[in-house]
């Protein structure tokens, strides 16, 4: 019985000191990371950010898109943490309606996808009810009425309904392809009228076929097959207004904010959410506000921020 303990044991240690190699052995994914403490907005230029001031879809037909609605703002309960927050208003009219939209070029795939996002349902300025809506998404361009190669993941807050229905809900939608006029889409989808304003940790998983959702560490939905991304994807946070449904033109602007405190990409893991969550206060305990080691994008992939 001795020598079958010291046997055993011995077989377990150099198991355990064998996984350890393994582990050791084994490369961190490359991540990109970025909690928003830059000094002003033009900085995050220079970390790869784009602007977007391209008019077109989505929105509004003749709104502008503009860097106005980008601002960076202390945390109120942390002021050494601070916000990306976007902004969007309308006052009825295309031509006084500016939404706002964010992006890093296009090499973006496989792995995990995760960003606490603070969703609002209610106008800082102006009467409520247009169909604005908040998101997180990754996507490629529609070269053409359904693009083979045509990519996308996307959250969308909706705190006043849309897309035929009234109910306020957070989607997310995984596309195989889009036309977009007159409209017909090709996608997985689910909805979550459960889910209010307030801060959300949001996770997709894109991994081995499937995209895994998250929302605040609990799993959400599933998708596969043919709505699964193919080429690589521009990462993106948008605010917008749904065309057709705004309230009538008014004097005063009606003004709703999106605020982000950080997102995350792990290149080709499958991160959980506590891992994820992990993973954030390491960079930050780090001192990693900002980090990208991400392959740069293909010189063939256009570095556009306008879809």
């Amino acid at each position: 019985m001795k020598t079958r303990f010291l046997v055993g044991g011995a077989l377990g240690l150099a198991l355990a000191a064998s996984l350890a190699a393994q582990a050791a052995n084994t490369p961190a994914p490359q991540r990109f990371f970025d909690d928003f403490s830059q000094a002003s907005i033009s900085a995050l230029s220079q970390q790869g950010w784009m602007v977007r001031t391209a008019t077109g879809h989505p929105g509004v037909p003749g709104a502008r898109w503009s860097v106005e609605g980008l601002s960076l703002v202390k945390d109120p309960q942390a002021p050494s943490q601070q916000w990306l927050r976007l902004s969007a208003r309308t006052d009825g009219t295309p031509e006084g309606t500016q939404q706002t939209q964010l992006c890093q070029p296009r090499k973006f795939l496989e792995g995990t996808y995760a960003a606490r996002v603070r969703f609002t349902d209610t106008p800082v300025q102006g009467e409520d009810g247009d169909p604005v809506i908040q998101t997180f998404y990754a996507v490629s361009p529609l070269r053409h009425d359904f693009d083979p190669e045509f990519s996308e993941i996307d959250w969308e807050f909706l705190p006043n309904g849309g897309w035929g229905s009234p109910t306020p809900r957070l989607y997310g939608i995984t596309w195989q392809t889009v036309r977009l006029e007159p409209w017909l889409a090709y996608n997985d989808k689910f909805e979550l009228p459960e889910v209010k304003a307030g801060w959300h940790t949001l996770v997709v998983q894109v991994m081995g076929g499937q995209t895994r959702w998250f929302v605040d560490g609990r799993p959400v939905g599933q998708h596969g097959g043919r709505n699964y991304p193919v080429v690589p994807m521009a990462l993106s946070f948008n605010l917008w207004f749904s065309p057709g449904g705004l309230l009538p033109p008014s004097t005063t602007p009606r003004v709703y904010e999106q605020d982000v405190d950080w997102v995350l990409h792990a290149r080709q893991v499958a991160l959980s959410p506590a891992q994820v969550e992990q993973e954030v206060q390491r960079l930050r305990q780090a001192g990693h506000a900002a980090l990208d080691e991400l392959p740069p994008a293909p010189a063939e992939l256009a570095h556009r921020c306008d879809f």
